[in-house]
């Protein structure tokens, strides 16, 4: 069930309807977790069963670590949790991935491995439940939060349908406390909200959704098209998997918000970053402070030196890559963006005082706050050729182009993308700029309808004939 669907917006008005009526707070908890049970059965009924087994495993762990002061058990405790969350991620996500792997290793040695894998179907939205769950274990085990005695809030937590299948990541000391509570009508900022859905909306079903088949046709045989071609996929596909993910956030944070709930943000303008380690705190936001809490800080993080930051940085990175995906092609993707936060961390370090460049803002003026935007965008399209590419083969056939300018094909892409995308950055950074969801609780009712029916129009009108799924789905 996708948001851009005709069914969703009928499955979201009854929900929307039927929870505001109920008087009593646990009744509406109770709604929202079966109706958030039935839009994940709309994906594979059989995975509801999964997550109910999950998410009571990690409800009665969360009891006991409450109940217990014995280190040696709430060690136990917290690994049982993490067993279970981490194996049930890996046998769905990853069993075939390092099967397959593992026998090409010792087919390179001369050693041929029969292996048959299995026919595993990957729950959607496995990546971002189990991450959910982990922090509520984690953080219930570093007496960060308080258990919850009622299996209920777990449970709401894990399946809440909104960002169930494509975030953002949510924790459980910013999302539990809201349970405690009945939501109020009256803090509801309906205009912000259905202005942000809609900006998702065309962010989407207009934009995401009309670029995707001029990458897919480019990414599905790249040896036959032009540098060119080659460039200019590459690049659409940066803005679409930015306007196909950032929108799916933005109508996730816009349906809670209409049911009075609070949803982090997840995305900051991140191609306006004037270097690496500000993309990442732009992109994917709810990942890159998940990542550094629950990993790079645990590793060390920048503790014992630089040479182990780097290090962290690295498995951090790589790590990241591969939670996107069984492939190592992600594995490349996260080395690059590790390399690259590597470089940066030196750069400011050590070349930036030596330059007499300020540390906050290394490349200091302007001129040098475009350029850094520049070469950051160019390298995190650089890594997305990894991201996006069916296979290595296919990966260094568009990186040579990337970089060279250089192709062997001469299809062209058929689309003019240099002025598309100088346009969609126009519009990017008039956004940026005046903020339209924030603006829309100003506006008298009446005119903020006819405004925004007269923009569901317009973009109805630029909707293509057929929807593709969300890119993150499969993650």
């Amino acid at each position: 069930m996708l948001f851009v669907e005709g069914r969703f917006f009928l499955f979201f008005a009854i929900v929307f309807a039927v929870y505001w009526l109920l008087p009593g707070n646990r009744g509406r908890k109770l709604w929202l977790l079966g109706a958030s049970y039935l839009f994940y059965a709309a994906w594979d009924w059989r995975f509801v069963f999964q997550m109910m087994l999950i998410t009571g495993i990690d409800w009665w762990v969360g009891v006991q670590l409450g109940a217990t002061h014995d280190p040696a058990r709430r060690r136990n405790l917290v690994l049982l949790a993490l067993v279970t969350n981490l194996g049930n991620l890996f046998f769905f996500k990853y069993f075939n991935f390092f099967a397959d792997s593992f026998a090409t290793l010792l087919a390179a040695f001369g050693t041929q491995a029969s292996w048959t894998t299995l026919n595993i179907i990957l729950p959607v939205g496995i990546s971002f439940y189990t991450f959910h769950m982990l922090s509520y274990v984690i953080d219930v085990y570093r007496q960060e939060i308080r258990p919850r005695p009622e299996i209920l809030d777990v449970a709401l937590f894990a399946a809440f349908f909104p960002q169930l299948v494509a975030g953002p990541i949510l924790r459980a000391s910013q999302f539990l406390p809201q349970f405690d509570s009945k939501r109020s009508w009256e803090d509801v900022r309906v205009q912000a909200c259905l202005t942000l859905f809609l900006i998702g909306y065309v962010k989407k079903a207009c934009v995401s959704d009309n670029i995707s088949p001029f990458v897919d046709q480019v990414y599905a045989a790249p040896a036959l098209y032009s540098a060119d071609a080659l460039i200019g996929a590459t690049i659409l596909y940066a803005v679409q998997i930015y306007c196909d993910f950032s929108g799916y956030t933005d109508m996730a944070l816009a349906s809670a918000g209409l049911l009075g709930f609070y949803l982090p943000p997840n995305f900051a303008w991140p191609y306006f970053a004037r270097n690496i380690t500000d993309f990442w705190r732009r992109w994917h936001i709810s990942l890159s402070s998940w990542l550094r809490d629950y990993l790079y800080i645990p590793l060390g993080g920048n503790r014992h030196g630089e040479l182990m930051r780097y290090r962290n940085l690295m498995l951090t990175m790589i790590l990241g890559g591969l939670w996107h995906g069984a492939a190592w092609t992600f594995v490349v993707w996260g080395t690059l963006h590790g390399m690259a936060l590597a470089a940066h961390h030196a750069f400011r370090d050590h070349v930036a005082p030596r330059l007499g460049l300020p540390a906050s803002s290394p490349l200091g003026s302007a001129v040098g706050l475009v350029l850094g935007t520049v070469v950051t965008f160019w390298w995190v399209c650089l890594a997305w050729i990894f991201f996006r590419a069916v296979g290595f083969a296919d990966a260094l056939i568009i990186a040579k182009a990337y970089l060279t300018f250089t192709a062997d094909g001469t299809l062209p892409l058929g689309l003019d993308w240099k002025p598309l995308v100088l346009a969609l950055a126009g519009l990017h950074w008039l956004a940026w700029r005046w903020r339209p969801e924030e603006r829309a609780e100003a506006i008298p009712q009446l005119p903020f309808a006819a405004g925004l029916g007269a923009a569901t129009a317009v973009a109805l009108a630029f909707v293509p004939p057929e929807y593709q799924p969300f890119v993150y789905f499969q993650f």
